[in-house]
């Protein structure tokens, strides 16, 4: 068998071997890495563009979230503001309001004094127009005749003043 006469095959064998290897070699290294270098470097341009969007996205992502929370923030400090000026606006009016009453209230209040004191000096008239009848008729009985009025009048205004109560 020529395939196992080593001796005078083995070389030409290597020979093609390695002339079919450099062939295929070179043949398929020569068509396929242009064009695999072609694909890497689209692959690696998408890659490299979809990086510097995602960047950008993220950029514009985080400048919108800082204007949200500014716009947040102003927005709370304008309702916080409102807030005080409304309460202080109220406490005004309350306060107005608590001053117009107590005015009325006071009105009232010397309106009614001045009721109990008229109340007060007519009793105490008709209180020493009783005590006046009242002295008038034990005289009249105890004396047998009627005393002047000014005289009554004077007697009862004199013990009064001696007591302090008319």
């Amino acid at each position: 068998m020529p395939q196992f006469d080593f001796a005078h095959v083995f070389w030409p064998q290597v020979s093609w071997l390695a002339g079919c290897f450099v062939v295929l070699y070179f043949g398929i290294v020569g068509l396929t890495v242009p064009r695999l270098g072609k694909v890497m470097s689209a692959r690696e341009g998408q890659v490299t563009g979809d990086i510097t969007a995602a960047r950008a996205a993220k950029a514009e992502a985080d400048a919108t979230e800082a204007r949200y929370t500014a716009e947040l923030e102003a927005t709370r400090e304008k309702s916080r503001a409102e807030i005080a000026e409304a309460k202080l606006h109220a406490a005004r009016a309350s306060e107005q309001r608590l001053a117009v009453a107590h005015e009325a209230t006071e009105g009232l209040i010397h309106a009614a004094e001045g009721r109990i004191a008229q109340a007060v000096a007519n009793a105490e008239k008709a209180l020493a127009d009783i005590i006046a009848e009242s002295a008038s008729a034990i005289v009249a009985r105890v004396a047998g005749e009627v005393p002047a009025a000014e005289v009554v009048q004077s007697a009862i205004k004199a013990r009064g003043q001696a007591v302090g109560n008319l």
